[in-house]
């Protein structure tokens, strides 16, 4: 019995330590493989020394795969996985005196290898038509794919392929035509593919893609802003800034209207600087912007009025400054300002006005040497005023020629001043001449004043004064003589005779005259001859 005893327990310590024949296939049952990928399977076996496998399609297709041993175990290698390796693998292990054993894998295939490519074409133009197409490489299965084209979260359009029947990776496009905005610049495109197999278990199910939509727009909302304003004050700085809403960057054009409704091209920048503004500063300033991609162009336009006390443009004397009496004289005196200048133009010693205009000119018809003079032009307005003066010379000959003799009553052996003055411009060359007994003229002196020293009788006559220059002369005269002197009795005698018979003469002339006048008076008309002869 004990011999018995210990056989059993030799017979039962050996059935332990041999290990029963198993095997297993890893990964086990159900595999999920990328299309591309690699994929090995492995039989692996335990309690048998020497196994030898084999490996098959349960639809004996070929393999698709390399099948290598490594004693306990053996593996298929696929790589690249493709799309004939979507079957169920079995593999079959012998093992000598302890029989054969077979387990099976499933293998199931997908394809979504990378994320959609967004294109766009052409760029894209504010209001125009545009072509979004999103593509999503090698899809397997493509019956299971959804597609979502969103701006932002908001989805554009979607679409899916659930009626797809390939049977092989496919690339798939979905396109979509939209009209983008100005305000859609800088948002998100979004393109999501989804492959959600639910009984499959791989990662990831969801790819997306994003670019920021570059739409290209404007120019739009174009703006002038001026500083420090529209109405600046002389001599101030300007700034105006143009500013516009455009994709790509529009350029800029300065221009200005001139006065003769020309236009005037300035600077090629956003911003015009004026450091010093002048009143001929003042009008309508544009700022137009041009998109040369998108070939649309956009203008502003800012009227600019300069203020500030009146500068005198303008003060002149037509046809010149120096004319000839009798000439027509313009006299022009012209201002600018904001608000516009009261101008006032004057001759300064008359203290009055000529006339108030603006812009205009004074007509002085045949002028007269009494014109001439300094004219003086106010400007002024609520800011100040501003004054200028200008010189009127007449040219004219001599006028108003005087000769003073001095003293006026003569004595002979005296001093006698003899003077010439006259007026004229240029001032007048005075000369003196002396009438001989003979009756001619000779000429005795070229200055205004003669001096006689010691009055003698052969001093005594007829002196001319003749005053000229380039437009005229003009001759006066004087007679020197002296007064006859009464010294006694003798003398007397003689003027009372002569005067005794013109009074014995005079006295019937009178009488005859009053009754001649009388006569014609009563009859209309009276014969002298015929009165006399009456009398007699």
């Amino acid at each position: 019995m004990g011999g018995t005893r210990q056989a059993v327990l030799v017979i039962l310590c050996v059935l332990r330590t041999v290990k029963a024949f198993e095997m297993e296939i890893i990964p086990a049952e159900r595999i999920v493989a990328q299309i591309g990928g690699t994929l090995i399977l492995t039989c692996n076996t335990t309690g048998c020394a020497s196994p030898s496998f084999s490996w098959r399609t349960q639809m004996d297709s070929p393999l698709g795969g390399e099948v290598s041993r490594h004693g306990t175990y053996s593996t298929l290698t696929m790589n690249p996985v493709s799309i004939v390796n979507s079957h169920s693998y079995l593999c079959t292990v012998t093992c000598d005196e302890r029989g054969k054993k077979e387990k099976s894998v499933k293998v199931e295939l997908y394809s979504f290898p990378s994320d959609p490519i967004i294109e766009i074409n052409p760029s894209l133009v504010d209001g125009e038509s545009a072509t979004v197409i999103c593509k999503i490489p090698d899809v397997y299965p493509s019956d299971r794919l959804e597609v979502l084209l969103k701006k932002d979260e908001h989805v554009l359009h979607e679409k899916n392929f659930f009626e797809d029947e390939s049977t092989n990776t496919e690339t798939k496009f979905v396109t979509y035509t939209y009209h983008p905005m100005a305000e859609d610049a800088g948002k998100e495109l979004t393109c999501v593919a989804k492959l959600p197999i639910a009984d499959m278990d791989f990662e990831p199910k969801e790819r997306t893609s994003s670019q920021k939509l570059n739409v290209n727009f404007g120019p739009q909302n174009t703006v002038i802003t001026a500083s420090p304003g529209k109405s600046p004050m002389e001599g101030d700085s300007l700034n105006l800034t143009c500013v516009t809403q455009s994709n790509p960057p529009a350029q800029i054009v300065w221009r200005k209207y001139l006065a003769e409704e020309s236009i005037q091209h300035l600077i090629k920048n956003n911003v015009l600087f004026i450091p010093h503004v002048h009143f001929n500063d003042s009008g309508r300033y544009i700022c137009e912007v041009i998109n040369l991609v998108t070939a649309k162009t956009e203008e502003a336009t800012v009227d600019i009025i300069i203020q500030g006390a009146p500068v005198i443009t303008k003060f002149s004397i037509e046809p010149s400054t120096t004319v000839q009496e009798g000439e027509n004289v313009s006299i022009q005196c012209s201002a600018e300002s904001n608000p516009p200048p009261k101008i006032i133009l004057r001759r300064k010693s008359d203290n009055a006005d000529i006339g108030t205009y603006s812009a205009r000119s004074i007509l002085l018809p045949s002028v007269m040497f009494q014109n001439g003079g300094d004219y003086e032009c106010v400007a002024e307005n609520k800011y100040g005023n501003s004054k200028r003066e200008i010189t009127l010379n007449v040219k004219y000959g001599p006028k108003s020629t005087v000769i003073t003799v001095f003293p006026a009553a003569l004595k002979e052996g005296e001093t006698v001043t003899i003077k010439c003055t006259s007026s004229g411009n240029p001032a007048p060359v005075i000369s003196w001449k002396k009438k001989k007994a003979t009756g001619e003229s000779e000429k005795i002196s070229e200055n205004a004043t003669i001096t006689i020293q010691n009055l003698k009788s052969q001093d005594l006559g007829l002196y001319e004064c003749e005053a000229y220059n380039q437009f005229g002369k003009e001759e006066k005269a004087v007679e020197l003589y002296v007064p006859a002197r009464l010294e006694g009795p003798d003398q007397m005698i003689p003027l009372i005779i002569a005067f005794s018979s013109v009074a014995a003469v005079a006295v019937p002339a009178v009488a005859i005259l009053i009754y001649v006048s009388r006569q014609a008076k009563i009859n209309g008309s009276y014969s002298l001859v015929k009165a006399l002869r009456l009398k007699v």
